[in-house]
């Protein structure tokens, strides 16, 4: 089959999707090209038109993964937010959200233990964090914070977010069916954030 026909009939889209699905269900090292391109119903070489090797493949899951949720929080930082729901309530749950609708996304991004993969995932954790911190940071200003306030909770936030999609995501529940108990759970997180020394 040409290059041109397989690039349009197999897209770089369906690969990862296919990919994704596959390291989280059978194991980063359990899976080949060759299993790959089998799942697709295509032979391995035409995942090469697309991707080198496996671990640029599951690099471009990461990154593709971690830009999509950069870009929620972003559009939630610009949204105008409910009554009785704070800017960083509304993003946290936008957070939380993203976690529990996209439990594949969110295991590959946050939860794979392999060391090998590790590298690839701790550059682009760090940069989901950096652009949480920046967003909850600005709003903590805005709330009068102090600065060792807006220097240390925003990692506190983050990791009562991530502790949160992991506990429920064991058993696939969607962000649906226990957003009240999300809600709860991130304002009682921001109530003792206001209540913190420094707040005005």
């Amino acid at each position: 089959m040409a290059r041109r026909a397989v690039e349009q009939e197999l897209s770089r889209e369906r690969i990862l999707e296919a990919a994704r699905h596959l390291f989280i269900t059978k194991g980063y090292r359990a899976i080949s090209m060759r299993s790959i391109g089998q799942h697709l119903g295509y032979s391995h070489g035409s995942l090469y038109y697309h991707f080198k090797e496996k671990a640029e493949l599951f690099y471009a899951i990461v990154v593709e993964d971690f830009n999509h949720l950069g870009h929620l929080l972003m559009q939630a930082m610009v949204r105008p937010v409910c009554d009785g729901v704070s800017k960083a309530e509304h993003i946290m749950m936008e957070f939380i959200r993203f976690g529990l609708d996209n439990p594949y996304q969110y295991e590959i991004m946050f939860m794979l233990r392999d060391e090998e993969l590790l590298s690839y995932c701790r550059a682009e954790q760090g940069r989901c964090f950096d652009l949480f911190a920046s967003i909850i940071r600005q709003y903590m200003k805005e709330e009068g914070c102090s600065e060792e306030d807006i220097e240390c909770v925003p990692r506190t936030l983050f990791l009562s977010m991530h502790g949160f999609i992991s506990y429920f995501n064991q058993d696939r529940v969607t962000f649906a069916e226990i957003e009240p108990s999300a809600l709860s759970h991130v304002k009682v997180l921001c109530r003792n954030l206001h209540h913190q020394p420094g707040v005005q």
